[in-house]
């Protein structure tokens, strides 16, 4: 039986943070991953379908599991997994980490119990990778890359670099075009591949066979991204360990680079002494003294190493995409030179500036520089899009939202100017700012600033200015809205037609205003009706990802069309968010068991139906849909008893009659309350046994799925009246007052506290 993956990967961390001991992150992750690439390779085994990579005999994770408590464990462990990289070619990638090391895993019983502890992790009957679908549903894949990201989030500044945020690198697999190539085979390459997870993306993007090539100078992190691919059903991908500027190893001759149709890279950032053995008359033409190649990068810093790196291994008409911080875009000296140099040749296509504090290898805001060399000769300029401020907080970090990738993806495939968010750069632009690209220099930010109007501060009003452009869009949307609210007077100020503590319902009360309401709400039901029926079509083994994609764009496209005062990109995020809460989770259950709702029972002795779960259909939906009238039956009898308890306790010495009154009717209600719930109990039981499949499917998306989806829109419109009231209440409040007005109340406070004062003598 399949349980939630979220349920999943949960336990899993759990487990695995309990078992750290005194090892960081970075270390024990080591130790985590290769048991699970283990367990892997063996749930394949069993079931025939691991085509590439053997099992020697005693070496499965069966085996692995029969050395639990045993002394040696550490050392059996350690045989087990050097026979595996033997007879797979895995020397060096899945036996580094020594199981026997007591400096790590403690000594005698502890490291017997530390890595029993870490085989009985995976030791779960709903972890079976047997039929692993990496099209879809990667359940090892997704646990593994979950368990990086743990790792990476818990293993501080200076580790943390092996993964890249899987939002960045799905924003980067995007950009790049790759979704669109319709040629039959498609390399990509990443220079500094870390634990693979870039490739992987662009990979998943692409319609066609991919092959993929990286290099990475970490011993430890190349180990986890060769895992990580054959866990992605990638055996074949051509991963090299390496210093990929003084010793690229993915090469035609001893003078030329091999060269790529997408190249992907997040480098390390500003690296210091980069150039060590490679001269600055690069041997693969990089950069170098020579007539037509790009200037020397400066040794103290190899951000335009990477870079040249980059272009040199794409392919004439390749395209790419690299990570690097903001200084790129605006420092002098070589690098200006090298920017120059880049814009002559029309290699940058775009640059997405990213919010601070996404990586975990640092806190300082970065960048994506888009290469596009097949389009370079007719390239007219630069499209840049600013999207630092599109981000939530995510524990001490950064996290790009489902709309912000969204967003950011939209604007890159429309290439069309957005005020304050995306503008295309003409180069001549560029040049006359001495080919400095950074992004503010060319796109305008919001204007947050609130501008006082002393004018209005000394003699009463609001101005023109706040009623007539702040707040234009409230208007253009709700046109009945600003005459029920402002009124104009001679001098240009306004004043408000209604008391400040009546805005609210002014605004809930405009008819413009309601229009928009329907207009959501209209939206909201259409989407519901056309999803309705896939969502009914769901069966065993079915792709949901591919459905939660269609799903989200339909929504957001309807949004767009019909609202003004909601973003129709805060609509997206809700569903998306739901889609992660809830969504996707039971649309994995159903994947892999059909709609199939088994009732978890509770341990506790005598449980009742307020203890049971199930995970695909909750109980409180099966209660109020058969059993409402009992439900709201057993609610009044606790109700009852609550009322009499309280009234109990309030009784005195001289009512001891209705003392026992009370008492005699509470025992009464508590013996009616027991036989109901015992009853409902009973009935929700034999209710669960007895459903049909229509019954489930029906109850799940109707009473639940889209039922949750139209309460969680419900609150997006509530949120967005919230903030119009707000922002009208404030205006109103910030000149609700003159120097005149508060000239008078002054005066007023003097008279009564020199009256008070009088009266006291003084």
């Amino acid at each position: 039986m399949a349980i939630k993956k979220s349920q999943l990967y949960s336990a899993l961390w759990s487990a695995c943070d309990k078992l750290r001991g005194g090892m960081d992150a970075s270390q024990y992750k080591d130790y985590v991953l290769v048991i699970l690439f283990v367990k892997y390779i063996s749930d394949k085994a069993k079931k025939g379908n691991n085509q590439l990579l053997t099992v020697p005999a005693g070496c499965s994770f069966d085996d692995l599991v029969a050395l639990k408590n045993k002394p040696l464990i550490g050392e059996s462990v350690n045989k087990i997994l050097a026979k595996i990289a033997e007879v797979n070619g895995l020397t060096g990638v899945i036996n580094s980490a020594d199981f026997s090391d007591e400096n790590k895993l403690g000594k005698g019983k502890d490291l017997v119990t530390t890595v029993s502890s870490l085989i009985q992790v995976f030791e779960n009957d709903a972890l079976d990778f047997s039929n692993n679908r990496a099209a879809d549903d990667d359940l090892i894949g997704d646990a593994y890359e979950y368990l990086m990201k743990q790792f990476a989030s818990q293993s501080g500044k200076s580790k943390g670099q092996f993964y890249t945020p899987a939002e960045v690198s799905r924003i980067m697999a995007k950009l790049i075009g790759i979704s669109s190539d319709s040629r039959p085979n498609i390399s990509i390459y990443d220079p500094t591949c870390g634990s693979g997870s870039l490739l992987l993306r662009a990979k998943a993007e692409a319609k066609t066979k991919v092959s993929l090539d990286g290099q990475e100078m970490d011993l430890a992190t190349i180990g986890m991204a060769k895992m990580s691919m054959i866990i992605h059903g990638d055996e074949l991908a051509e991963l090299r360990h390496g210093d990929t500027l003084n010793n690229p190893l993915h090469t035609e001759n001893d003078t030329t680079l091999e060269q790529f149709d997408y190249v992907v890279a997040n480098p390390p950032f500003s690296q210091k002494a980069w150039m060590k053995s490679v001269s600055e008359n690069d041997t693969y033409h990089r950069w170098g003294h020579e007539t037509g190649l790009a200037p020397v990068p400066p040794a103290g810093c190899g951000d335009y190493a990477f870079l040249l790196h980059i272009i040199a291994s794409l392919k004439p008409l390749g395209h790419g995409a690299c990570i690097l911080p903001h200084g790129v875009l605006f420092r002098g000296g070589a690098e200006q030179n090298i920017r120059k140099w880049l814009i002559t040749k029309r290699y940058i296509s775009g640059i997405i500036g990213l919010p601070q504090n996404l990586f975990y290898g640092t806190p300082i805001p970065a960048c994506i520089i888009v290469i596009d060399k097949e389009h370079s000769e007719s390239s007219k300029g630069i499209f840049m899009i600013d999207a630092k401020e599109g981000y939530q907080k995510d524990g001490s970090k950064n996290r790009l939202r489902e709309q912000d990738i969204k967003l950011i993806v939209d604007t890159w495939n429309a290439h069309q100017d957005v005020p304050h968010y995306a503008r295309f750069v003409e180069y001549n632009e560029i040049e006359k700012n001495d080919f400095n690209l950074s992004i503010q220099r060319y796109i305008a930010p919001v204007d947050k600033e609130i501008k006082q109007d002393i004018y209005a501060h000394l003699h009463g009003g609001i101005p023109s200015y706040d009623v007539e452009e702040v707040l234009a869009p409230l208007w253009n949307a709700c046109p009945t809205l600003k005459d029920t609210i402002f009124q104009k007077q001679s001098n240009g100020y306004y004043t408000s037609l209604r008391p400040i503590d009546a805005l609210s319902a002014t605004i809930a009360e405009d008819p413009s205003y309601k229009h928009q309401q329907g207009l959501y709400q209209q939206v909201i039901n259409s989407w519901c009706e056309k999803v309705k029926p896939e969502m009914l079509a769901l069966k065993y083994g079915c792709e949901p990802k591919n459905l939660i994609e269609k799903w989200s764009n339909t929504l957001l496209e309807e949004a767009k069309k019909e609202l003004k005062i909601v973003d129709p990109y805060n609509v997206y995020e809700i569903l998306m968010n739901y889609w992660a809460d809830t969504l996707q989770d039971d649309c994995y259950l159903i994947s892999r068991d059909g709609w199939n709702a088994p009732l978890n029972l509770s341990l506790k002795k005598k449980p009742i139906w307020e203890d049971f779960t199930c995970d695909l259909l909750p109980v409180n939906i099966v209660v109020d849909e058969f059993f409402k009238k009992e439900k709201e039956s057993i609610d009044t009898i606790r109700e009852q008893i609550e009322e009499k308890n309280e009234r109990q306790s309030e009784i005195v010495e001289e009512t001891e009659s209705e003392d026992a009154t009370l008492k005699k009717e509470i025992a009464a209600l508590k013996k009616s309350l027991k036989e109901k719930v015992v009853a409902l109990t009973n009935a929700v039981q034999q209710k669960y046994m007895t459903l049909e499949e229509d019954d489930i499917r029906n109850l799940v998306v109707n009473n639940k799925w889209l039922n949750d989806i139209r309460e969680r829109s419900g609150a997006e419109m509530k949120r967005v009246a919230n903030d119009i009231a707000t922002n009208v209440t404030d205006l109103c409040e910030r000149y609700a007052q003159s120097l005149e007005d508060l000239d008078n109340e002054v005066n007023e406070f003097e008279k009564k506290v020199a009256a008070n004062l009088a009266k006291m003598g003084f």
